[in-house]
């Protein structure tokens, strides 16, 4: 089992990195992708969590925004840690969280919702990435909804009134900073129409050219036709294809190891990187 987009506290997701690697290893997971938004800093635990047959592709999830405001999100997977220009993207990125979520709040506050800023801290484990799923959390908690998942598909949606998008790189410039600091990109559920909009297939050739080696194809917000379109766009521009399940442990519904990679396009896609840098077995 191959499962390359995953979360923890550490961003979004509600597990620790060491929980994330010991429920991966009692799945069967063979090889777990690391990679909370904006982030290596779960890195060191989820090494020193790794045991066994588990092998472990360290990585982030970097936010992204097309020229047309189009929110995307890029897989960044085996690139080296210490890269400092990496680094600082991913420092940039989370730099801009805290303005937005301001910006988000005052939007629901000027709607009559009654939500703070301090409501989103108190939901937010000591030091994750700020994101929307904490005001998500902030949400319920508060009773004003009922799950994260109601909140994406609602209030929090890419296309709804108080949706505010952060300054963020093209998915070209992160691409082309992945490949400097030797990893492989992957576009994560390019085509999740629910939540908002998406890209259109001739975006595809313009991220090939900066880079791009994979698309994230099984994903449960992806329905069977958007599946079969990014299958089809993968074989003809070369891509790797990929499946994952974007678990976020009790933040959303998806299951840990629900979508999968295969071996042979794990394969095509860790040859990609510069040098070998998977942890474990």
């Amino acid at each position: 089992m191959i499962d390359l987009h995953t979360h923890t506290n550490k961003s979004d997701g509600t597990d620790s990195p060491r929980e994330l690697v010991n429920k991966a290893i009692s799945l069967g997971i063979h090889v777990l992708g690391v990679t909370d938004h904006d982030t290596t800093s779960g890195w060191i635990e989820a090494t020193q969590s790794a045991r066994g047959e588990i092998s472990l592709a360290l990585g982030s999830e970097i936010s992204c925004l097309t020229t047309d405001g189009i929110s995307v999100h890029m897989l960044a997977l085996l690139f080296d840690g210490a890269n400092l220009e990496m680094q600082r993207m991913l420092e940039d990125n989370r730099d801009g969280r805290l303005p937005r979520m301001a910006k988000m709040i005052e939007k629901m506050q000027a709607a009559g919702i009654d939500i703070s800023m301090d409501d989103v801290e108190s939901a937010r484990p000591l030091g994750a990435t700020l994101g929307r799923p904490h005001l998500a959390d902030a949400l319920v908690i508060k009773g004003l909804i009922k799950s994260r998942d109601e909140a994406f598909q609602g209030l929090l949606n890419n296309d709804s009134i108080f949706y505010v998008a952060h300054v963020s790189p093209t998915p070209t410039q992160a691409i082309q900073i992945i490949n400097k600091a030797g990893g492989v990109a992957v576009i994560a559920h390019p085509f999740a129409s629910m939540r908002g909009q998406i890209l259109e297939v001739s975006d595809f050739e313009v991220l090939v050219e900066a880079g791009l080696h994979g698309i994230e194809v099984d994903h449960r917000d992806q329905n069977p036709d958007e599946r079969g379109i990014l299958r089809a766009i993968a074989l003809e521009l070369d891509l790797v294809v990929t499946g994952a399940s974007d678990y976020h442990g009790n933040g959303k519904v998806n299951s840990l190891g629900e979508f999968q990679t295969s071996p042979e396009q794990w394969e095509k896609l860790e040859s990609r990187a510069d040098k070998r840098r998977v942890v474990g077995a």
